[in-house]
């Protein structure tokens, strides 16, 4: 059985949405990431908006075939916070999201199972109003070439629909392309037999 070469992520940043409990605020944001780079000029955003508030809570997944993920209660009793929005993200089968949840102390304490029940419908309130897109999994390659061959090359790429990401057609050729994952041995068989043709795929 092949393995899955599709995930799903959200399409762009969701807007402002906002739940209360007890006079407490609780802001969410969700967001489409690619690193962990992007994940703290997030916060560093939102802790400027924000620069009242008291919690700035969140949770992120990120990777397609490999998923790490990270929570953080920022001052939350343990596991009350980060952990009911990662399982939110889970829950919509997410990755490469960022959901973060900015509480204003409303001067109630709401208890462990009251801030569980908060931040977790804070982010499945902020998770139901995103675009949710389902994406294929692909793998770059680079193939180089001489001018001779780029006729028979072109004709690959037009008949098995490639992406061309890059491309220099000049006495050397160079193409970057783009093949889904299921379908990346089978192209990548068919340039390498070609002669006078490399193929080699980008880490």
């Amino acid at each position: 059985m092949l393995e899955k070469d599709t995930y799903k992520t959200i399409s762009t940043a969701s807007n402002e949405t906002l739940f209360k409990d007890k006079n407490s605020k609780f802001y969410g944001y969700a967001y489409p990431i690619n690193s962990t780079d992007e994940v703290k000029l997030i916060l560093k955003h939102l802790k400027k908006q924000h620069h009242a508030a008291r919690h700035w809570c969140y949770a992120y997944v990120l990777g397609t075939k490999t998923k790490t993920h990270r929570v953080n209660d920022d001052g939350e009793p343990g596991n009350t916070a980060g952990m009911p929005i990662y399982r939110q993200i889970q829950s919509f089968n997410l990755t490469n999201t960022l959901v973060v949840v900015v509480r204003y102390f409303g001067g109630v304490k709401l208890g462990v199972s009251g801030l569980i029940n908060a931040y977790k419908n804070s982010a499945l309130i902020t998770l139901q109003s995103c675009n949710i897109t389902e994406n294929t999994i692909n793998i770059n390659y680079a193939i180089t070439f001489n001018y001779d061959s780029m006729n028979k090359v072109m004709q690959i790429v037009k008949e098995k629909r490639l992406h061309i990401i890059n491309q220099k057609l000049e006495i050397s050729c160079y193409l970057e392309i783009s093949v889904r994952e299921k379908d990346a041995k089978t192209v990548f068989n068919i340039f390498n037999n070609l002669y006078l043709v490399n193929i080699k795929e980008l880490i």
